[in-house]
């Protein structure tokens, strides 16, 4: 469980990514059958997309075609060849899990592995709990397996990383019925050990980090209230003060690809030893996690001159916010550091490199924990601090407590 941004923001809920994650459609399905659904009900994709919840007693019959067309493969008039295609836009494929129809495909998988499919992962696992009446999922839990350091001590255990509960059903609780069925499920495999995070204060946390903020398009962040104009400052001033260079300065940086994983893998296996908790990936987890998908997981590795090995590592992954009640605007895009290691530069370098190649990709805001070597170069990048926390806790286990700067683990 993790905290959405902080600050001054009209986004979802405040204190679990899981919650944002994972109540949207919930709550989009139960609210539009009570015939109390609004616009707070939305998804990501807000009420202009192909595939958002259409409620047809709010709709003339004119406007209710309208929707019906957005639904088309891309309007009344179908492309009969590629180059007609390649002016065509796709409302509707363009936000479904095909190839792009200008795309040089060189791969042979899916293009949207399952997200809870992670290495040694089990289906019972994976527990819903699902309306009696009419079968809709209104809770859900689940745990994957890994190997995390403390101190010295090496424990198998699970991350408990997605607990989601409607949101009419969150004061009934549920959340704690989830937690000990995973509990059951996990113990009967042997394993008796958990770690989690969360924006709340639950007995006992091991570590407290802080989130910080540091904006990639000020213009929007502004516009829908998650920052505002500081004292004594314009928008034009503001833009100034966030702007970054086009291209990221370390040379040789590119996406990586699987020629690389073995010597990003090692690089980052060798960083997190300084640390007091830190996961103990393998070559299979650390391909799960981070070679890049679009909308999911970036991730860049430097390459040395001379034998063109790994010497640096860029990470971040993506976790959108909806924006309620906007007109222009319906979702923040934020970037989310995962985890970086710089040798051949130096780490504020680095990470501002990250700030480029996020704001390249398109996102708004990018977002750090000032856990790891973080602190020392957050405020040089302009980050900005949060207002809220990010527990860590450890389930059946106890250890002395951990400062930011020796916690090594990101769950995202």
């Amino acid at each position: 469980m993790k905290e959405p941004p902080a600050g001054n923001t009209k986004l979802d809920d405040e204190n679990k990514k899981v919650m944002a994650a994972g109540d949207s459609k919930m709550d989009q399905n139960n609210d539009k059958e009570n015939g109390d659904g609004d616009e707070s009900t939305q998804n990501v994709a807000g009420r202009n997309s192909p595939t958002a919840v259409i409620d047809l007693k709010e709709l003339t019959e004119s406007a209710l075609m309208k929707k019906f067309e957005m639904l088309t493969v891309g309007g009344t008039s179908a492309a009969k060849h590629i180059t007609e295609a390649q002016r065509h836009k796709y409302l509707f494929w363009d936000t479904q899990p095909v190839p792009k129809i200008n795309e040089m495909v060189t791969e042979n998988r899916a293009i949207e592995p399952p997200a809870l499919k992670a290495p040694g992962w089990m289906k019972k696992w994976h527990c819903g709990v699902r309306a009696k009446s009419n079968g809709k999922l209104i809770a859900f839990i689940s745990a994957i397996p890994s190997v995390i350091r403390v101190y010295d001590e090496q424990i198998k255990m699970v991350e408990i990383n997605f607990l989601c509960v409607h949101k009419k059903l969150r004061s009934k609780r549920v959340a704690p019925v989830l937690i000990r069925e995973i509990t059951r499920r996990v113990n009967r495999e042997g394993i008796f050990q958990a770690v989690f995070t969360a924006g709340v204060v639950l007995p006992k946390p091991i570590a407290t980090c802080r989130y910080w903020h540091r904006s990639l398009n000020p213009k929007k962040l502004i516009e829908v209230k998650f920052s505002h104009l500081s004292r004594k400052m314009t928008m034009q001033r503001t833009l100034k003060l966030y702007k970054l260079p086009e291209h990221p300065k370390t040379t040789n940086l590119v996406p990586m690809k699987k020629c690389h994983i073995d010597g990003a893998y090692g690089l980052l296996q060798c960083y997190l030893k300084k640390f007091n908790l830190s996961p103990q990936f393998t070559r299979a987890d650390f391909e799960h996690f981070f070679m890049p998908r679009e909308d999911v997981i970036y991730s860049y590795v430097a390459l040395n001159e001379e034998d063109s090995r790994v010497s640096d590592l860029i990470s971040f992954y993506s976790l959108p916010s909806s924006v309620m009640h906007h007109p222009q605007y319906k979702s923040i895009r934020a970037a989310y550091s995962f985890y970086n290691v710089a040798t051949s530069v130096t780490l504020k370098q680095l990470i501002n490199d990250a700030l480029i190649l996020a704001r390249n990709c398109g996102f708004d805001v990018f977002n750090a924990l000032d856990l790891m070597d973080n602190k020392e170069i957050l405020e040089d990048l302009k980050f900005g601090i949060g207002d809220g926390n990010l527990q860590y806790y450890l389930y059946n286990w106890k250890c002395p407590d951990i400062v930011p700067e020796k916690i090594g683990l990101v769950l995202q």
